[in-house]
């Protein structure tokens, strides 16, 4: 198992780095050129700038077992698909009970907004949203660890 992370404008990479290090999981921070990133524990995919470069690279490395940490519904998508787990940064989790869902929700506001007729702005991030993160993080850790020991 390992952890990928959708990471131009993850919030929460320096939490999943932290709780990696105490799991001893290796985790892959993908990212487009443009952002600068630097970590000696993760190992950062560096990307060209094109539309969803960082979204192919990510999912071309993911593997059954693997978390991947994004905000985007279709790279949640694919993520399911291979049998991975997809979290978003807020500490809950993508499931195929709520992707479809997620991505028509998604796909109405992209309409909405080609025709101006909605804009929300995304409320700011708190520290309660990190924690929660984190907690959901170590307790999916947690319970794949005891899973991994037998159950005890």
């Amino acid at each position: 198992m390992k952890i990928l992370v959708d990471a131009d404008g993850c919030p929460v990479k320096d939490i999943i780095i932290d709780v990696a290090k105490k799991y001893n999981i290796k985790v892959i921070l993908v990212k487009s050129i443009c952002h600068e990133l630097h970590d000696d524990y993760a190992e950062i995919v560096t990307v060209d700038k094109g539309k969803d470069m960082a979204d192919i690279a990510l999912i071309n490395n993911t593997e059954e077992g693997d978390i991947v940490v994004t905000q985007d519904y279709g790279v949640a998508a694919m993520a399911i698909a291979k049998k991975a787990t997809a979290i978003n940064q807020n500490g809950w989790a993508y499931t195929e009970d709520n992707i479809d869902g997620l991505l028509m929700k998604r796909y109405i506001g992209q309409e909405m907004r080609k025709n101006h007729r909605k804009y929300t702005k995304i409320p700011r991030r708190t520290k309660k949203d990190d924690i929660k993160f984190e907690e959901w993080l170590v307790s999916y850790l947690e319970s794949k660890s005891r899973a991994d020991r037998g159950g005890d």
